[in-house]
């Protein structure tokens, strides 16, 4: 089963230095059918203006990654972890028992752009930690690059281990290109198309359009140069 989430309908945010896109509910988007999909319980796309960007803030008992689309995104926290990332690549944060933490764009150049996705951990109270990994861009091309996986998940070469039952994967298809994902019974799989433009299954998506997926097996095929990212996870109950 498929189903469409059209950009243009989901939850917003426009302040003065943040335009957030929420695909599912979150700050002054509030909607009681759309809190989550399975574990995954937040996915925003997140631009920050040159020089701005979130203040030091809490988080405790989630599984966190962000997934850096354009610009550069520095994080800091309360374990004194400082690094700055770019294009395609991925920072990983397991609040735990509790960590604060901030994303700043501190280059004043450019918009930074970053999906910023919140995982509910398989148990609460893990000790925090923070990782990263600096993915190359071509290792993505034409390919669903293993970018995250549960912990105890069967290893398919994701650099980056969570606390939940997930695999997540990043493509950028040359257009014209097709990739094929299996969503397995008792699974399912929320996919973002970040770029570009798109067809699966006989479904047009453009550029921040979403789809969810049921056990069912789609195929994805760029009707010009398109970035997807998919989270398949476990069947909600």
């Amino acid at each position: 089963m498929l189903r469409y989430i059209d950009s243009k309908k989901m939850g917003r945010s426009v302040h003065a230095w943040l335009d957030s896109r929420h695909h599912f509910s979150f700050a002054e988007y509030y909607d009681p059918s759309n809190m989550q999909f399975g574990d995954l319980r937040v996915l925003n796309d997140d631009l920050v203006k040159p020089g701005r960007g979130f203040d030091m803030h809490p988080h405790k008992n989630m599984e966190v990654l962000s997934y850096v689309v354009d610009g550069e995104l520095t994080h800091a926290d309360s374990m004194g972890n400082r690094s700055s990332l770019t294009r395609g690549q991925v920072q990983y944060m397991s609040a735990g028992t509790g960590i604060f933490h901030s994303e700043y764009n501190n280059r004043y150049d450019e918009t930074l752009r970053f999906l910023q996705i919140w995982i509910l951990p398989n148990r609460n109270g893990y000790a925090p930690n923070y990782g990263e990994h600096r993915f190359a861009l071509e290792d993505r091309v034409n390919r669903w690059l293993p970018i995250a996986a549960g912990a105890d998940n069967a290893d398919n070469g994701a650099p980056i281990r969570i606390h939940a039952d997930i695999y997540a994967f990043a493509a950028i298809l040359t257009q014209g290109s097709e990739l094929e994902f299996i969503v397995s019974q008792n699974r399912q799989a929320y996919m973002v198309l970040i770029e570009g433009e798109a067809e699966v299954n006989g479904l047009r998506l453009s550029a921040c359009d979403a789809l969810e997926i049921t056990e069912e097996t789609i195929r994805l095929r760029a009707d010009r140069e398109a970035h997807a990212l998919l989270i398949e996870m476990a069947k909600s109950a």
